[in-house]
């Protein structure tokens, strides 16, 4: 069976790659799709077919062969629709017999900023008649990191999500779920993948000030508010009012469900966020 992986050279398709050869997966069933070719020497060296693959300009060629492929959600927010489309209609001229796609949580009916891409993608991929699984990924670990080096400097998180939650988990556990159902047979399951523990602003404070020994609090402020502390730290418009949204979503309650599904596909519980914190301390 030849899985391919997109995105292969980013930290998410990087990580599923070495899931799946950590799986046992042998490498030479692997296919990396790369946009940049030069940036993928590490894969080659390690016997893993790297093929050139770009979002934007899909060849079907590139994917001959393929049993299934993994198509990581790009990031360009609000142009991803056209990239993925093409993606998927360069896999169905192919005849990849399977596609893996890693959504959102609550795709089909979010405020999240990122979730229409996704829901518009998912009904895209299911008119196109193949078969195939969404992994609607719940939020990152590392989206916090930059609040960390923030608290490392102002002892504070600031947050408009109000009293919201948040189940993220770290992108390995999310990448090992990915490689467990890209070397599977599995077809038309929607996942909704979340970390174990759904964790207060509050509770995250704690965690930083664990990490960073020193006091940080969490601070609640208005959307408004923190709109205006953002590009007062020198943040553009766009980025602004996305990390704003994120939070109405938080405060909504979008990103708190816990549904276990992540934790068993990969065996074992997820790692909680302190973990990856430590990382970048």
């Amino acid at each position: 069976m030849t899985l391919a992986v997109t995105g292969a050279t980013g930290h998410l398709g990087g990580l599923v790659i070495d899931h799946l050869i950590d799986r046992g997966t042998p490498t030479d069933e692997v296919v990396a799709l790369v946009r940049d070719t030069a940036k993928a020497s590490d894969l080659v060296a390690r016997g893993i077919e790297v093929r050139q693959f770009d979002y934007d300009r899909p060849e079907a060629s590139a994917l001959a062969g393929v049993d299934s492929m993994l198509l990581i959600s790009g990031t360009a927010v609000g142009q991803r629709l056209a990239q993925h489309a093409a993606v998927v209609d360069a896999a169905v001229e192919a005849g990849v017999g399977r596609v893996v796609y890693t959504s959102a949580p609550r795709a089909d009916a979010s405020i999240n900023p990122v979730a229409p891409d996704h829901k518009a993608t998912e009904e895209y991929l299911g008119a196109s008649g193949l078969p195939h699984v969404i992994l609607r990924n719940g939020w990152y670990h590392e989206n916090f990191l930059a609040d960390l080096d923030a608290a490392a400097h102002t002892g504070q998180v600031l947050t408009a999500a109000g009293d919201g939650r948040v189940a993220s988990a770290s992108r390995s556990d999310l990448a090992e779920a990915a490689a467990v159902v890209l070397a599977g047979e599995e077809t038309g399951r929607t996942y909704t993948l979340t970390g174990d523990i759904a964790w207060s602003f509050d509770e995250l404070a704690g965690d930083f000030a664990a990490v960073l020994e020193r006091e940080v609090s969490a601070v609640r402020v208005s959307p408004e508010e923190k709109a205006a502390a953002l590009e007062g730290a020198g943040l553009d418009s766009g980025l602004v009012g996305f990390l704003v949204a994120v939070d109405d979503a938080i405060a909504a309650g979008e990103l708190a469900d816990r549904t276990g599904e992540l934790a068993a596909l990969i065996g074992h519980p997820t790692a909680p966020i302190a973990d990856t914190l430590r990382t970048r301390a």
